[in-house]
């Protein structure tokens, strides 16, 4: 003992930090989680009570806590709300949202699409390709959302052949429902009528 009690004094004091550091941390954590979700509760409550921009301040700051669930929770609540009106800091927090959280990829995908839905009604056809190229090249669950979205967009611009052909995509696919197959079809006949 005497010949090693530096190393063991050592060992026992390293090992004692690294416990209480590891504590430390968790317990951060935790008081930060609450914090966001004790924010985002009052967020919806002045929501409810018609504070419309106290609850906007509250969701950005929320946003910006990089919480992967109550971000995105926070985004989708100013979309659904429309409590902010200047699209370039919607896809600013879009953006912020994706590239600050780690999520699973089919959850980073359902945000990405909800971007190119939201972007639908403002963008560039080059743009809303470009924000939907990624979920139309792999096998997500939100490919065929993706198609869909493009193929309605395009006929909404009149550009009924390419609008068509994103249909007949989706008639390809396998493993999608049945509803899928169905707007599709009917889009395809709307497209020969006219």
């Amino acid at each position: 003992y005497t010949e090693n009690k530096i190393l063991i004094i050592s060992t026992v004091i390293i090992f004692i930090i690294v416990i209480g550091s590891y504590s430390f941390y968790s317990y951060s954590l935790e008081k930060k989680k609450n914090y966001v979700s004790e924010n985002y509760i009052s967020a919806r409550i002045y929501l409810e009570n018609g504070s419309k921009k106290e609850a906007r301040n509250i969701l950005k700051a929320i946003i910006l806590e990089n919480d992967s669930t109550y971000s995105t929770l926070s985004l989708f609540l100013i979309l659904n709300e429309n409590l902010i009106d200047d699209r370039d800091e919607v896809i600013n927090l879009f953006d912020h949202v994706i590239k600050n959280n780690k999520f699973e990829k089919e959850i980073e995908n359902l945000i990405i699409f909800k971007k190119a839905i939201f972007l639908s009604d403002y963008t560039e056809e080059a743009e809303l390709l470009k924000i939907t190229n990624e979920l139309i090249n792999t096998e997500s669950i939100w490919r065929a959302h993706a198609l869909l979205l493009l193929g309605d967009y395009f006929v909404s611009k009149k550009e009924f052949l390419k609008g068509k052909d994103y249909y007949n995509e989706i008639l390809l696919m396998k493993n999608i429902s049945e509803d899928f197959y169905e707007h599709a079809r009917q889009q395809i006949m709307l497209i020969a009528n006219e």
